[in-house]
């Protein structure tokens, strides 16, 4: 099906481009050096065939840009990528493990962290959340892309991308104007009638219950009976990444912890946007 898949547009390549930009980005944080990352118009020799080792990771865009869109990780890209954000050494050779693939992903929702930054500008806010797929989308690929992540350093990583039609169209729409942009999050009936608006004075004093995560990790039922006073859980996060702020279980923002008078606090860091 992705062979097959109409090649994208002007906008589509752009919004491909900013993949490309922020795997370099955060890869060259990762590693300290300079990582080079290219788009390939045609489907790379070196790419393996779909296989069960292979790491499939959908994305729902909302807010500026609309749609889903989908990557493929080959298990050799998927391991060399986990190796490096886990800081392992270059082991071909090594079993692709769920702590691999975990770590692949959790690399990939930092890179969509810039992507969502730098789509701003262009299609204004957007908001992207990767999660692993048990397989390939149920949607037909409007637009195949594939990226090249270091052809030497990191051993020519290859990475599919698909876009389903709706991303396609909506990547493709104009850019609207902020004061437009502005006037569609206003309801029709608000707009019309400003002073049947909902006053929210009157929530101000209602009390919300916010949670901090530093972090989560998956464990097979029977390391869930093994714990015990004294057991050490270790999460996915490490100790210098900010820790999540949560409102009812959804994301809000983002910090540091800090101690006040003896109890923890979080300095937040970020704000997540709104969801639309």
């Amino acid at each position: 099906m992705s062979e097959t898949a109409a090649a994208p547009g002007a906008e589509p390549i752009e919004f491909i481009s900013i993949w490309a930009e922020a795997f370099s980005q955060v890869l060259g944080q990762i590693t300290g050096a300079p990582v080079a990352c290219v788009a390939l118009n045609e489907l790379p020799a070196s790419l393996a065939a779909a296989s069960e080792s292979d790491l499939w990771i959908g994305c729902a865009l909302s807010g500026g840009v609309r749609g889903e869109m989908c990557l493929r990780l080959p298990g050799t890209s998927t391991l060399r990528l986990a190796q490096i954000f886990m800081s392992e050494p270059t082991a071909p050779e090594a079993e692709l493990t769920a702590d691999h693939r975990e770590a692949a992903l959790e690399l990939i929702r930092q890179i969509a962290g810039l992507v969502t930054s730098a789509l701003k500008p262009r299609w204004g806010e957007s908001q992207l959340r990767p999660e692993a797929a048990a397989g390939p989308p149920s949607w037909t690929a409007s637009a195949t892309q594939w990226l090249r992540v270091g052809e030497e350093a990191l051993g020519g990583v290859i990475l599919e991308l698909w876009l389903s039609a709706a991303l396609a169209a909506a990547l493709r729409s104009e850019k609207a104007e902020p004061e437009k942009a502005v006037a569609q999050q206003i309801p029709p009936a608000a707009a019309a009638k400003p002073d049947e608006r909902v006053n929210l004075d009157l929530l101000m004093d209602v009390d919300l219950a916010v949670t901090l995560r530093f972090g989560s990790r998956r464990l097979p039922l029977r390391e869930v009976l093994d714990l015990n006073p004294g057991s050490v859980v270790e999460l996915d996060r490490e100790v210098q990444q900010p820790v999540d702020l949560l409102l009812d279980g959804r994301l809000v923002g983002r910090g540091q912890v800090v101690v006040i008078e003896g109890n923890y606090g979080l300095r937040v860091t970020e704000v997540a946007p709104p969801d639309v």
